[in-house]
């Protein structure tokens, strides 16, 4: 079976890397493609549609599933979109604040899925730091996550999802971002720092230390098509599952 998917955002990083994935695929191919600005541009043989009209092309292309990578408004109402159609949703899209519970509500439509990442190695790395900080109970936290200069969000989804692994295996009070002239470092905070420098695709590390000893967990991915491919993994999987909110731990488990 051929699940066909719509991408949005397509003639940006991402939408380029998700079309490109899943051209190389079997299991799916792209009924559509849109972008705010498109000029007549074609990606890997898809012709790249007005944004506009997203509202007509998922009912009348009748796909599977959609991938977002855009921005938090933007995603909603695509969102808001596919719940009207009854097409699945997925979204590597960060930086959400009230436009979250819009997500959701999309949820009891059809299924939703949401992933600040979609690096396999990622995941693996949410599955472990909780353990690590179980068997250093006490010591200092740090994250450091560095990103290419273009990007908005600070600290990163995928910092976020981490700290949130983090504050629930310890007890730990503020988290700190950045520090500045005199700062002395209270036993329970989390450091964070985020770092925006050339076209750095991604890395997050996780610093552990005391006891006179440092334990590290980095994540550093070297190619934008590590999230893409797992973008397509994730829609292929949710193009057969009912209605609700989801994980890229749900496609992985699988």
């Amino acid at each position: 079976m051929t699940v066909r998917l719509g991408v949005t955002g397509a003639t940006g990083r991402m939408g380029r890397e998700v079309i490109a994935a899943a051209a190389g695929r079997e299991d799916c191919e792209v009924a559509f493609a849109v972008n705010r600005d498109p000029d007549g541009e074609t990606i890997e043989g898809v012709d790249i549609e007005p944004a506009a009209e997203f509202h007509s092309l998922v009912t009348d292309r009748e796909p599977a599933a959609v991938i977002d990578f855009t921005g938090p408004e933007s995603a909603v109402d695509y969102a808001r979109a596919c719940a009207d159609a009854g097409v699945a949703f997925v979204t590597g899209t960060t930086g959400f604040d009230d436009e979250y519970e819009a997500l959701e509500d999309a949820s009891e439509e059809i299924p939703v899925l949401h992933a600040p990442n979609f690096a396999r190695g990622v995941q693996a790395l949410l599955n472990v730091v909780g353990e690590a900080i179980r068997n250093l109970p006490g010591y200092d936290v740090e994250l450091v996550e560095t990103h290419h200069n273009a990007k908005r969000d600070a600290p990163s989804g995928t910092a976020n999802r981490l700290l949130e692994e983090i504050e629930a295996n310890g007890d730990f009070g503020e988290r700190t971002h950045g520090r500045e002239g005199e700062a002395p470092r209270s036993e329970s905070e989390i450091g964070v720092h985020a770092l925006r420098a050339g076209n750095v695709t991604g890395e997050h590390e996780i610093v552990l230390a005391d006891n006179h000893e440092e334990v590290r967990l980095t994540h550093r991915a070297e190619d934008r098509g590590v999230f893409a491919a797992g973008a397509v993994d994730a829609a292929v999987w949710i193009a057969g599952q009912k209605a609700g909110w989801y994980d890229f731990a749900d496609v992985i488990g699988e």
